[in-house]
């Protein structure tokens, strides 16, 4: 009997903890249906502090938590929760920390629609989070599949910060690109939040002008695979695709998306 492959579902939103959209509809739907096909899931997403911890039944997961991330000099603690959508047989798991998210009830813009200044630190915090629960769990992804650019740091770290650790050495990236652009960049340093061992200078270059437009170029660059998760994407993305020389996935209606998403995944897992 063959092993199941395995999908570390990395996504900035997910409904029902959060309002519906494209993104998030996929965030519920799309693990749930890889699950079914015969894959082995894990799911993270952020525990905004907007989040109902008592109306979905978070708790935390002991084992998993109580170690801190190092940013920039700076410790953070990083708490790790866990949620259950019963009638799907799915764990959600959510990355915590106080002043990144749980004590703010919104998510990545504020209740003035005002985007977060330090969305930057926080993004670094989530996809790092991620990989250190997923070491804690031992648990070795075939596919790391991304949505949305506050996930956009994964391929990198995925694939120069921990490129020889045993359990993501041999993991492909998927990253999925949505119409969910931001105006501005970050503040200036992104790249030195960034940087861990493993990483060059050259691998930091799209960081040092954070816009949306250079950390969806950088997440492209680093990905196995690229997938057009909405109906119109920013037409400069659109342009770098068709010149970026990787397997690309194009849009895909929500009736049918679900199957073409795991043939991808098989090929990209296939294409050593």
């Amino acid at each position: 009997m063959t092993n199941k492959h395995r999908v570390l579902f990395v996504h900035q939103e997910i409904t029902p903890y959060l309002p519906e959209t494209p993104m998030s509809l996929i965030g519920r739907n799309l693990p749930q249906a890889t699950q079914e096909n015969g894959k082995e899931i894990r799911i993270f997403m952020p525990r905004y502090g907007n989040i109902n911890e008592r109306r979905n039944q978070l708790h935390e997961v002991i084992r998993l938590s109580g170690m801190n991330l190092i940013i920039n000099d700076t410790d953070h603690p990083l708490i790790i929760k866990v949620a259950s959508i019963q009638k799907a047989r799915m764990q959600i798991y959510f990355i915590e920390n106080e002043d990144f998210f749980t004590k703010r009830k919104y998510t990545v813009c504020d209740n003035h629609g005002k985007f977060c200044e330090d969305n930057d630190v926080r993004s670094v915090f989530f996809n790092r989070g991620v990989i250190e629960a997923v070491r804690k769990q031992n648990w070795s992804p075939d596919i790391v599949h991304c949505h949305g650019w506050f996930t956009a740091l994964m391929p990198i770290f995925i694939k120069k910060g921990f490129k020889d650790n045993p359990l993501f050495n041999e993991s492909k990236v998927i990253y999925s690109i949505y119409d969910d652009e931001f105006k501005g960049s970050f503040p200036t340093g992104f790249e030195k939040k960034v940087k861990l061992p493993g990483m060059a200078v050259k691998d930091l270059k799209y960081y040092k002008d954070p816009t949306y437009v250079n950390l969806t170029k950088a997440a492209i660059d680093f990905s196995d695979g690229i997938i057009i998760g909405s109906e119109k994407i920013n037409p400069e993305i659109e342009a770098y695709l068709k010149s970026c020389g990787k397997p690309v996935l194009g849009y895909q209606d929500p009736e049918h998306y679900a199957d073409a998403y795991n043939t991808f995944y098989d090929s990209i897992i296939n294409n050593k």
